[in-house]
């Protein structure tokens, strides 16, 4: 059986091929979030991005069920790890100030920033239906695909 970190390096070489000459943000995103989404079913309940935009995040490509389209700095997980310009690991949502609850069945949730040019562009989101469903190898996981993602939207021309 394949350990966790074999499966985020595998994953992570998966994301290398599908960004690779593809210059379509849209694309690369949405096929990241469907990678994920089924590189670990068994906790990525919702997977996704959220994009800043101006003074909120904005709803990206992403798999699972409906979410919330509009973020402000500061409010639920996403908000708090664009404000505070890192990653946040939630073992229980309902325990999170402030935690915005768009499914009443998300349990657990990380959300990575991805920097470009110094600046939180946007954020990697993830949830699980499980609590404690991630660790510290999600975390760096999850931090390694958000500096390959950061390349690649640099790479791409009027992004």
């Amino acid at each position: 059986m394949e350990s966790k970190s074999q499966k985020y390096n595998c994953m992570l070489k998966q994301a290398v091929a599908l960004m690779e000459g593809e210059n379509n943000l849209v694309s690369v995103l949405s096929n990241i979030s469907a990678l994920l989404h089924d590189s670990f079913p068994e906790n990525f309940w919702w997977a996704g991005f959220y994009f800043v935009k101006n003074d909120e995040l904005i709803l990206g490509p992403f798999q699972g069920p409906v979410a919330c389209t509009h973020i402000k700095i500061g409010r639920g997980v996403c908000g708090t790890a664009w404000k505070e310009k890192r990653t946040i690991l939630v073992a229980d949502v309902e325990q999170f100030p402030g935690h915005i609850a768009c499914s009443t069945l998300s349990r657990s949730e990380i959300v990575v920033p991805v920097y470009v040019a110094d600046k939180v562009w946007g954020v990697i989101d993830i949830d699980s239906t499980q609590r404690s469903a991630f660790d510290g190898k999600d975390q760096a996981g999850l931090e390694s695909l958000a500096v390959v993602l950061s390349e690649k939207i640099k790479s791409i021309p009027n992004f």
